[in-house]
């Protein structure tokens, strides 16, 4: 029999020849962008933790900080709202104290580690639905309540609305009167601690970036200042 003789043609060798090059390439693209996202990792590294002794307002303006309406009194340091205070004084203060709760936790951003943060205080509200009065839906379409019914509201006939206040603010020293507000108002109805983090990233090959503990840092012209509490000594 006589042999047959293949003959490859051209088109053919350099077609495969380009698409070998094309995945040779597309790997070590591939390759390449995996061990950069491998290398950076970002982690979150807390800063500080503190016990909140009450909530209230400054006794008196304080200096660059013109917005301030509520602070967060800790045993170390203030936290002044600069931002989403008001919103809150007026749940707090308008809300029947009982039946408010705090859905998450205090803990704020501090993403320059400068004296000043920001986050998130998401409160929501549940009475027993025949407890509800036109009035109330009418201040929670006023406030931006949104209602959040659970599955174990519903089986106690219960009704919840859930209101979230985006919150920033400034890092104060502990305020002047601490003592005063500690031995004359009663304290919370439960411990609360507010934290603050912050992100840094870090190279997992050459451990470079930053990687030691660090603190939190107060605002640089920050004094100590008296608070006038108000009875907001509730967060059940």
């Amino acid at each position: 029999m006589a042999k047959k003789n293949f003959i490859s043609h051209p088109r053919t060798l350099i077609t495969g020849t380009i698409l070998a090059s094309m995945l040779a390439m597309s790997g070590c693209a591939t390759s390449s962008l995996l061990e950069s996202n491998n290398h950076i990792i970002t982690t979150k590294q807390t800063l500080s933790e503190d016990q909140v002794i009450a909530f209230g307002r400054p006794a008196q303006a304080l200096p660059k900080t013109p917005n301030a309406t509520m602070v967060i009194v800790g045993e170390k340091n203030s936290y002044v709202l600069t931002q989403g205070g008001i919103e809150m004084i007026n749940l707090l203060s308008n809300l029947t104290q009982k039946d408010i709760h705090v859905d998450n936790d205090m803990s704020f951003y501090v993403p320059n580690n400068d004296g000043y943060f920001q986050g998130e205080m998401r409160l929501s509200y549940a009475k027993l639905k025949d407890e509800f009065g036109r009035s109330d839906y009418q201040f929670f379409l006023q406030n931006n309540g949104k209602e959040c019914t659970s599955a174990s509201d519903q089986r106690i006939n219960a009704q919840r609305f859930c209101f979230s206040v985006p919150v920033k603010g400034a890092i104060y020293p502990q305020v002047s009167n601490l003592g005063l507000i500690q031995s004359n108002y009663r304290a919370l109805t439960k411990p609360y601690t507010v934290s603050f983090y912050t992100q840094t990233q870090q190279d997992v090959v050459t451990r470079s970036g930053p990687n030691g503990a660090q603190k939190l840092v107060l605002l640089p012209f920050a004094l100590a200042f008296d608070v006038v509490t108000f009875p907001l000594q509730l967060l059940d």
